[in-house]
């Protein structure tokens, strides 16, 4: 770092770039039934698409916006990004059918992967090993107050302009991380350090990473951790609406959720140097396996709708609070061997995790059926292979180590 930015500053500025995500997802959730009145009134499920497709352009995005940042540096890739990222804003903001709409936030989510994705290869620049897992936790934890407020910001403007006016929102935010980078982020990446696009670097740099058993599944598992997380966030808004009648109160329980599950990036930069990276991705996933099929199986009981409310806002927050111990891990994980392409491989792990994570919530959002089931059983699923793949990593790091 220079003497230009603290470090208090730069895991600010870094918690605002991984915010344009959620921002772009979690504020959107309560524009979605008025949406699909309007743009989809014969089926209103396919209303999520618009989270869905969101995440499989970021996904697509990632996998460029490494490789081109090892070539042309940090700085220069996240202002192309936030760029394509307001322009499609416009668009989603002129929309007048559902179809335009979901392309322009498939166009918004290749501009976001900008910010996320070379935000992350900045931190590697800087940074190694369980104090980069510290610093990514930090930022993570910060960043989910963007979370708790989006839906209520979102809700806001809505009820005074409308649900388009949500993308003005979106290119003010860009604008401000835009600003704030350019006065005082000095570039991370040195000149002599950077490695030319080229299309057999990167095919060399991908077997690399796939080849590594330690990156590979953490990839991997990372992908499931996603996928609980994409999952949860398409249907929690029709479970609030549907099953439980509580749409005006949607966006207080969920920032309450975000706030309450926000203390596990806390937690987990308290204890990850102690306690290390593998070992807590492993508990959480085996404890979040077990409370799924717990709430599975007392939801299958005559539980009041009170007792059928508690129990999902208490599970949704153990399913937001396993991202908060799970993602920073992961991505520390597969990034430590790979310190030598950073960019790259943060763009691999995050295209691959991200537009397989969308391949699963998509469909399983749509199956929504008036119950919880179609979700619980999607999760526990998942919870359960990265449990397995977790066990494994473990018996291939005690291998390597005897």
């Amino acid at each position: 770092m220079t003497s230009r930015m603290s470090r208090g500053e730069f895991i600010a500025l870094i918690a605002m770039m991984f915010a344009t995500i959620a921002f772009s997802i979690d504020s959107m959730l309560p524009a979605l039934p008025e949406i699909g009145a309007q743009l989809s009134p014969t089926d209103l499920n396919k209303a999520q698409l618009i989270l869905t497709s969101f995440v499989l352009g970021m996904g697509i995005g990632t996998f460029f916006t490494g490789p081109i940042s090892d070539a042309l540096g940090r700085k220069p890739v996240i202002y192309a990004g936030a760029s394509l990222y307001v322009v499609a804003s416009v668009i989603a903001w002129a929309s007048s059918s559902l179809e335009v709409l979901l392309a322009a936030r498939v166009l918004q989510g290749l501009g976001a992967a900008g910010p996320r994705i070379v935000a992350m290869a900045i931190i590697r620049d800087l940074y190694s090993g369980r104090e980069m897992a510290r610093i990514v936790s930090i930022a993570m934890m910060i960043f989910t107050l963007v979370p708790a407020i989006a839906p209520m910001l979102g809700a806001g403007v809505i009820a005074l302009f409308g649900w388009r006016s949500i993308f003005v929102s979106f290119i003010l935010f860009a604008t401000i991380i835009l600003i704030w980078m350019t006065m005082r982020l000095p570039e991370s990446l040195a000149a002599e350090n950077r490695r030319p696009f080229r299309l057999p670097l990167i095919i060399a740099a991908v077997k690399e990473m796939f080849l590594h058993p330690t990156v590979r599944l953490s990839i991997f598992v990372q992908t499931l951790c996603l996928g609980t997380l994409f999952t949860m966030l398409t249907m929690v808004q029709p479970i609030y609406d549907v099953i439980h009648d509580r749409a005006d109160s949607f966006p207080f329980w969920f920032g309450f959720v975000a706030l309450i599950s926000g203390s596990a990036s806390l937690l987990n930069a308290a204890i990850v140097i102690r306690v290390g990276m593998r070992r807590i991705v492993t508990w959480a996933l085996g404890s979040q396996a077990v409370i799924t099929l717990a709430v599975i199986l007392l939801n299958s009981s005559a539980l009041t709708p009170e007792g059928s409310f508690a129990l999902f806002v208490f599970w949704q927050t153990t399913v937001f609070f396993l991202a908060g111990v799970t993602l920073g891990n992961l991505n520390a994980i597969a990034m430590e061997p790979m310190g030598h392409i950073a960019g790259m491989a943060a763009s691999v792990i995050g295209a691959v995790s991200t537009v397989l994570a969308a391949a699963i919530a998509a469909p399983v959002g749509l199956l929504f059926d008036g119950s919880i089931a179609p979700l619980a059983i999607a999760i526990l699923t998942m919870c359960v292979f990265g449990f397995v793949l977790m066990l494994h990593m473990g018996r291939i790091e005690d291998r390597l180590l005897a």
